[in-house]
């Protein structure tokens, strides 16, 4: 976004960039020519609902948005989303697959020896068939969150067997017993279903898609996934391969008073982080000025009781905390709006990192610990430290304690190959800093290029993971 762009304000406000769709069907091009000026254009539905793609359809549902309707009479056969790519350390970073990219096929660098579908994650949902070495990534779902993606999910899900021939015996799912996934993976009857841990998939994902097979230390780092014991993951130091892992770091667990009320209220992130050590109440000033005593007291309590106040090592969260102390947002309009918004403040700025100490915990795991750094962060801002250096100090601090980390566990397990992985890595800046930290140290790194980062390759990881169980299941 230029400073002298006429631009309305409304169009991604807080954020330094802009995304541009050059028109693609022979209406958008007589639509363009007729008002001869770049038109702000949304996709046609209601939030967190799938996009009409009949004009009935479109009448009823979007009535109460739409001033009017520009109607065609070609059938919409199949409902695909437009595909959204950024750059990202030099290369272009999949946000969305969907038209022009899906169903081609990626490989798998394990063949399955059966037929299956993986059924993806909750939100920013894929699905994925696979037959032998192919896999068939479907277009963006979107979240399972109410019965019209779902529909969509069946819908898209039958045509991609039609289209391909298949008829999956396996089904792969999350590990999390309650997602909507889940329950679709149980409802396909088919005679076996298998788990695949989140953050392993993310990683198994990436690793796949570069065709490997090999042991690789992941990193991912994302909003929330199931973990293992029964908490919520979300920045996750990983050895594995693409049938079996092992969790050797994290961040220092904190809780999130209201569950998933605080991933649109990013103080809540803030206070579970305070909340590890009252003492530091000083450098959370501004955040608790801005809320309610009333309000943080319920939070309080919920954390003290442990009521809907789930343990959480999430990155994204974290990025939501640091947010909250920085005065950037107390809320969340839209996912990830708080991350994205410290990324643009923090824009190409030379930054130095600041405390975020790592310690090996009493099971032999390392943690990495972001109280100091949100110390470090509301000290700054109270000393009126320019919000823009806070912010790339902050993205600084991630990039180097993640280096340090994953440097330690590629050299204490013999590993020469570091896999990123999880929507955190959206963040262009973030992942060009740790990737250059990394190779810096002589060490590959493996990034997302043929998918997002984010949960629109859970599936895929999801199935490179069942093949090689498979595989492996076949050779014994």
């Amino acid at each position: 976004r230029r400073p002298e762009s006429a631009l309305a304000r409304g169009v991604a406000p807080r954020l330094d960039s802009v995304g541009i769709m050059l028109a693609y069907t022979p209406l958008h091009h007589l639509l363009v020519d007729l008002v001869r000026r770049p038109l702000v254009m949304t996709s046609g539905n209601l939030g967190e609902e799938p996009i009409a793609i009949a004009n009935d359809d479109a009448r009823q549902r979007v009535a109460g948005v739409a001033d009017a309707f520009l109607l065609h009479d070609r059938e919409i056969v199949a409902r695909y989303d437009d595909s959204v790519v950024r750059v990202a350390n030099g290369a272009p970073i999949f946000l969305r697959r969907a038209r022009g990219y899906a169903p081609l096929p990626l490989r798998l660098p394990a063949a399955s020896p059966r037929q299956l579908v993986a059924v993806g994650p909750h939100l920013k949902n894929t699905f994925t068939l696979v037959h032998g070495a192919d896999a068939y990534v479907s277009q963006h779902i979107g979240d399972l969150e109410n019965l019209e993606t779902l529909e969509a999910w069946r819908t898209a899900f039958d045509a991609y067997r039609r289209l391909f021939r298949l008829e999956p015996e396996v089904a792969v799912r999350d590990l999390h017993p309650g997602y909507m996934s889940t329950r679709i993976a149980g409802d396909l009857g088919l005679e076996r279903i298998i788990a695949v841990q989140h953050h392993h998939a993310h990683i198994a994902a990436v690793l796949a898609e570069h065709g490997g097979t090999e042991r690789v230390i992941g990193v991912a780092f994302d909003g929330t996934g199931y973990g293992d014991d029964g908490n919520i993951w979300g920045a996750e130091f990983l050895v594995c391969d693409l049938a079996e892992y092992r969790r050797l770091g994290q961040l220092r667990y904190a809780r999130l008073p209201g569950g998933d009320l605080a991933v649109r209220q990013t103080w809540r992130a803030a206070l579970g982080y305070l909340a590890l050590d009252p003492e530091a109440a000083h450098a959370f000033g501004g955040m608790l000025d801005a809320v309610h005593y009333n309000i943080r007291n319920v939070a309080m309590q919920q954390m003290a009781r442990r009521l809907n106040a789930p343990l959480a090592s999430s990155m994204g969260r974290l990025f939501d905390a640091a947010g909250a102390v920085l005065g950037v947002s107390l809320a969340n309009q839209y996912e990830g709006q708080t991350a994205m918004q410290l990324e643009a403040l923090a824009g190409a700025r030379q930054a130095q990192p600041l405390p975020f100490p790592m310690k090996e915990t009493a099971r032999g795991t390392w943690e990495l610990d972001p109280l100091p750094l949100l110390i470090a962060l509301g000290e700054g801002r109270t000393r009126g430290t320019d919000i823009r250096e806070l912010a790339a100090r902050f993205h600084e601090s991630i990039a180097a304690g993640a280096d340090q980390l994953a440097a330690q566990l590629a050299a204490d397990m013999g590993v020469g190959v570091i896999a990123l992985g999880g929507g955190c890595f959206q963040n262009a800046r973030l992942l060009a800093s740790l990737a250059a930290r990394l190779e810096a140290r002589g060490l590959r790194v493996l990034v997302p290029r043929q998918l997002s980062p984010n949960d629109g390759a859970v599936s895929y990881g999801q199935a490179a993971v069942a093949a090689a169980l498979l595989q492996r299941e076949e050779t014994r």
